[in-house]
């Protein structure tokens, strides 16, 4: 058998069975839909997010379909502290694949971002991820493994309005992965990003909501600009992120690393 895998079977290729992901933002949205792929393929799962709550209803969705190990951490990634806490608490047992998910945004006038905004946007989007890379490859050593980074198009091609704080702090993701896998890969790690599209996450809905409810003009134009644009003319489902990212972590993806992979209907390329 070659090192790709030659001859193995599809069945065994995707799947995750005697494997851990740590997947972060795992409360809602594509963090839960990544928990529930990962699991279907047999990982056991450690689920990070600082919504209790959602964590909780996850893991038990999680546990009563496909019935494997699931662990549970309430973390606010934007303390350091937090993020060591959680890694020592895992010291022995860490994950062989790390998704880092987690992020927030908030639209501010540029000109108007302070101290507190910008500061909240690199701590949850890029040095939190930054400091999970760090823990997860101190930890595994040469013993290698799969991270997955989650990036935005608006790295890439900065669209909605009142988001340069968010921009900043997405591309730094992408910068930040292709210099982990040049630098790891000889090391047996496999590093790529997923620069997610306009996706259907609660906080996506809840924000079409108010902008409905309190006629944001701006977030309804920019709303039309985005479906005129992009050439599968809908918003992407959160298990089509989940479903790539399955991809990624699998030995499916064996030789793929350092890549950055766009899930955004088209958008980049229209």
């Amino acid at each position: 058998m070659c090192a790709g895998g030659m001859g193995r079977p599809i069945n065994e290729l995707i799947s995750l069975r005697g494997r851990r992901a740590l997947i972060t933002g795992a409360a809602s949205g594509m963090g839960r839909a990544m928990a529930l792929r990962f699991a279907e393929a047999g990982a056991s799962l450690y689920l990070v997010d600082i919504n209790e709550t959602g964590l909780s209803e996850v893991a038990s969705e999680v546990r009563s379909r496909f019935g494997v190990d699931v662990n549970t951490f309430r973390v606010d990634l934007s303390k350091k502290k937090e993020i060591d806490d959680l890694w020592n608490s895992i010291k022995g047992r860490e994950p062989d694949i790390l998704v880092n998910n987690a992020g927030v945004y908030e639209f501010v006038d540029f000109l108007e971002v302070d101290e507190e905004v910008l500061e909240r946007s690199l701590s949850v989007n890029l040095k939190s991820v930054f400091y999970m890379c760090q823990s997860m490859i101190r930890s595994r050593g040469d013993k290698g493994g799969v991270i997955i980074n989650i990036g935005s198009i608006e790295s890439i091609l900065p669209f909605a309005r009142n988001l340069v704080h968010y921009d900043i702090s997405k591309m730094g993701i992408i910068a930040l992965t292709r210099a982990l896998a040049k630098e790891y890969g000889p090391r047996g790690f496999r590093i790529n990003v997923i620069i997610a599209g306009g996706i259907n996450t609660p906080g996506v809905q809840r924000l079409k909501q108010e902008a409905i409810l309190k006629l944001r003009i701006d977030v309804i134009r920019t709303g039309i600009e985005y479906f005129m644009r992009v050439p599968l003319k809908r918003l992407g489902d959160p298990d089509e992120v989940a479903r790539v990212a399955l991809f990624l972590a699998s030995d499916m993806a064996s030789y793929v690393h350092g890549a950055a992979i766009p899930v955004d209907g088209g958008f980049l390329s229209a």
